[in-house]
C-alpha cells in the first residue's frame, strides 16, 4: 500500500457541516482507506467539540492530534478566518504514529515536560522519526519544558521536535489542543511518528536589528524586568509610536527582540534568534517572552523585513532539497508565525508564497498547516524555538 495522504479544507460556518466537508474531502483524496492518522488545524470561531466529534466521526475514530490556529494553509487555500478547518489523513504500511497528551501546562515548563516525557517514554522505538508537538500558545515555556522532557527520556529515545503553539485569532485568550475525542486548553497534545520514513526541514525567520547591542539586567525565567538598567517597558518606548499601549499586539507585531544565536547551532542559521514579546505588566515595567532569559544575556531589538522574509521563505526548498537527495515528499506540515501572515501579506502575496514552495517541492504533495503564536524545529541537532519564523516541514 505505501503510504496515501489527503488533504481537505472547509470554510463552512456550521461545525459539524465544517469538520464533515474537511474529513471527507480528505479521505476521497487519499483514495478512501481508513486512515491510521488524523491531523487537524482549525480557527476559534467553531464549536471545537462538536468540529472535532464531526472529523472523528467521519475518520472512523483514527488516532488524531492537532490545535488552533490564526489561519489554516492547506493544498489550495491559505485562510486567516475565524472559521476555517483542514484536515490531513494518512493511511500507511510504511508510518505509524502515536499520540498523547497532557493538560495544566500553564503549572510550569518543567513539570509539563517531566509528564509528557513519561507518557511518551513507551510509544518511542528504534525506528521512532520526528515528534510533531503543538502546545498552548499562551501559557508555554519552551527552554524548561524542553529541558525537563529531554532529560526525562533515554537519549536514544530523544527525536527531533516539530511542530507550533496554538493560536485563537488574536484575542489571547483561549487556545485548543486536539487529541483524539478531547478538546484542551492549557495543554500539548503530540504524535510519534515511526516507521520506514525521514523527515527534512527548512527554517528562516527574516528579521533585522534596528537599534545598537543591550544587555538584560533584571530577569527571571521568561520575564525581562530591565534593559541597560532601566525598566523594559521604557527601553521598548523608545522604538514605538504614542499609541502603544492601547494597540499593543499590532505594535509587538512590528518589534520583537533579537538574542545572538549560539556558536553551536551558527552554522546553517541566521544571526539572531526571534522572541515575540507576548505580554506586558505596566505596574512592574517588565515584559514576558517564550522562553528563559538570563540576566547578562545581550540583546537587540528588531523588526520584520518584508522582502527579507519573502526571500527567506522562497530559500526553504533549497534547505530541504539537500536533505532529500531526490527523494519524492510523502507529506509537508507547514507552522508559520501568524507575524507572517495577513498583517504583512496581502491575501495573493500569501497564496503566491506557499504557492512557490508547494512548485519547489511538488505541487501534488499533500500540504497542510497554520499560523501560530510559536513555532518549533530543530537546528543542526538541537531542538529549538522560535518566533517569527516559518518551519516547513518534509516526510520523505
Amino acid at each position: 500500500m505505501g503510504t496515501s495522504v489527503g488533504i481537505g479544507f472547509s470554510m463552512r460556518k456550521n461545525p459539524v457541516e465544517a469538520g464533515h466537508e474537511a474529513a471527507t474531502a480528505a479521505l476521497e483524496q487519499a483514495g478512501g482507506a481508513k486512515p491510521d492518522f488524523v491531523m487537524v488545524f482549525a480557527t476559534v470561531g467553531y464549536h471545537q467539540q462538536r468540529l472535532i466529534a464531526a472529523i472523528r466521526q467521519a475518520t472512523s475514530g483514527a488516532p488524531l492530534c492537532g490545535c488552533s490556529g490564526e489561519g489554516i494553509i492547506a493544498q489550495e487555500e491559505v485562510a486567516e478566518t475565524n472559521f476555517a478547518v483542514g484536515v490531513m489523513v494518512i493511511a500507511s504500511d510504511e508510518l505509524r504514529f502515536a499520540t498523547a497528551s497532557i493538560s495544566g501546562i500553564g503549572e510550569g515548563g518543567d513539570v509539563a515536560g517531566q509528564r509528557l516525557a513519561e507518557k511518551i517514554a513507551p510509544l518511542v522505538a528504534a525506528d521512532s522519526r520526528a515528534l510533531f508537538l503543538l502546545a498552548d500558545g499562551l501559557r508555554f515555556d519552551f527552554d524548561p519544558f524542553v529541558a525537563a522532557f529531554e532529560g526525562g527520556l533515554a537519549e536514544s529515545a530523544r527525536l527531533p521536535i516539530f511542530g507550533g503553539l496554538a493560536a485563537d485569532n488574536w484575542a489571547s485568550r483561549k487556545t485548543y489542543q486536539y487529541h483524539d475525542d478531547e478538546v484542551l486548553s492549557d495543554g500539548a497534545c503530540c504524535v510519534v511518528m515511526s516507521g520506514k520514513g525521514q523527515v527534512a526541514w527548512g527554517i528562516n525567520h527574516g528579521c533585522v536589528p534596528v537599534g545598537t547591542k543591550r544587555t538584560i539586567t533584571r530577569s527571571k525565567g521568561n520575564i525581562i524586568y530591565e534593559i541597560d538598567g532601566v525598566s523594559a517597558l521604557e527601553v521598548l518606548k523608545q522604538y514605538l509610536d504614542e499609541e502603544w499601549a492601547i494597540k499593543w499586539n499590532k505594535a509587538t507585531l512590528n518589534l520583537c527582540l533579537g538574542f545572538k544565536t549560539p556558536e553551536h547551532l551558527r552554522q546553517g542559521y541566521e544571526e539572531y534568534f526571534i522572541r515575540y514579546i507576548t505580554d506586558k505588566d505596566d505596574r512592574e515595567g517588565s515584559v514576558t517572552i517564550q522562553s528563559d532569559v538570563a540576566e547578562g544575556t545581550e540583546l537587540w531589538i528588531v523588526r520584520r523585513d518584508k522582502e527579507l522574509m519573502m526571500n527567506g521563505l522562497r530559500s526553504i526548498p533549497k534547505q530541504i532539497k539537500e536533505q532529500l537527495c531526490g527523494d519524492p515528499p510523502k507529506f509537508v506540515l507547514q507552522f508559520e508565525c501568524m507575524g507572517r501572515g495577513r498583517v504583512v501579506f496581502k491575501e495573493q502575496e500569501r497564496m503566491e508564497l506557499v504557492k512557490s514552495l508547494q512548485r519547489d517541492l511538488g505541487e501534488k504533495v499533500p500540504w497542510l498547516g497554520f499560523y501560530t503564536y510559536g513555532e518549533i524545529g530543530p537546528i543542526r541537532k538541537h531542538n529549538c524555538f522560535h518566533n517569527f519564523t516559518s518551519v516547513v516541514t518534509v516526510v520523505y
